[in-house]
């Protein structure tokens, strides 16, 4: 029974269930009544209640037949992440791509009424892009990781399964890794930063905004078939992320000007070129399909980063 009183019906298997997207959409399904099936690589702890279905590697999954028995829908948010260094192209696309095909396939034979699939705003973009983003625009992925998640979804759609494709920009929330949880680091760091002269615009989703699109898009037939990007509604530039990230600790936001081309010399000689470059430059995806078709966030983008702040250790 869910948060509301209402049963929902079906059984809902997500993949990449231990990993940081993975369990915040598990608590957010059964907070909202669905009855969840857990597939990973391997045994992993999961909440109370939610059924487990080890399938091993996604290339070569095991008991996947198994898994699929009796689920209604299935959520694909395994794959690898661009954050991964070293990884092979090919690897990218075997994980990312030819899994996904196998798996979409493997839904549409077990019946599934719904394959959501979590994609990426790279799929769409690389890391940066002069203009606020839309569906319409043609996708012109940069990178390996970014052509492996076109890939998958246009390999998903070739295989029948009813089919929506989320494409998420930066996502946070509690257990965050990687680049998102850099910036908190920086941010709740006791030092001035000199971020004040870095105004480009970047878009960020809360992952419980994330899992609340999730959840509409399981029951909104209307939805299927499209593409979605997935951001809050309003960008905030670096020395506004910064701000909301110290206001969660009462702080002021403690950034000072500092010449771009300095801030990316510094960032040189500590190894975070790349990331410094991608904070310099906008990339803001514009949600109105997905609001359209009934999203609403629940908070504004600056408190729901105060909010993860809160939770951050």
């Amino acid at each position: 029974m869910s948060k509301d009183g209402v049963q929902r019906s079906g059984r809902v298997l997500v993949t990449g269930a231990d990993g940081f997207i993975g369990q915040g959409l598990i608590r957010a399904l059964i907070d909202a009544g669905y009855a969840v099936r857990a597939a990973t690589r391997g045994p992993a702890t999961l909440p109370p209640g939610v059924e487990s279905a080890v399938i091993g590697d996604l290339r070569r999954p095991i008991n996947l037949a198994e898994a699929l028995h009796g689920a209604d829908a299935v959520i694909h948010a395994a794959g690898i992440g661009h954050a991964t260094s070293g990884i092979p192209d090919e690897t990218y696309r075997e994980v990312n791509a030819g899994a996904t095909q196998a798996l979409a396939k493997a839904a549409g034979q077990a019946g599934v009424r719904r394959f959501l699939l979590l994609s990426s705003v790279r799929a769409q973009s690389g890391p940066s892009a002069p203009e606020p983003l839309t569906e319409s625009m043609p996708a012109k992925p940069t990178d390996a990781y970014g052509r492996s998640k076109l890939e998958a979804e246009e390999l998903a759609a070739a295989s029948g399964v009813p089919l929506v494709v989320f494409r998420p920009v930066l996502v946070h929330g509690p257990g965050m890794r990687f680049n998102m949880a850099a910036l908190m680091d920086l941010a709740l760091s006791r030092w001035p930063l000199p971020l004040g002269a870095f105004h480009a615009q970047r878009s960020i989703v809360a992952r419980g905004h994330l899992a609340d699109a999730v959840l509409l898009a399981l029951e909104n037939r209307a939805m299927e078939g499209g593409t979605f990007l997935v951001a809050d509604p309003e960008p905030l530039s670096v020395k506004e992320m910064v701000a909301a990230i110290r206001a969660a600790r009462q702080r002021r936001p403690g950034v000072f000007p500092l010449p771009q081309g300095m801030v990316a010399m510094a960032g040189r000689m500590m190894g975070r070129e790349e990331a410094v470059a991608r904070l310099r430059k906008p990339l803001v995806a514009d949600p109105s399909r997905l609001m359209a078709a009934g999203w609403r966030p629940r908070l504004p983008a600056f408190e729901a980063l105060t909010e993860t702040a809160r939770t951050y250790v």
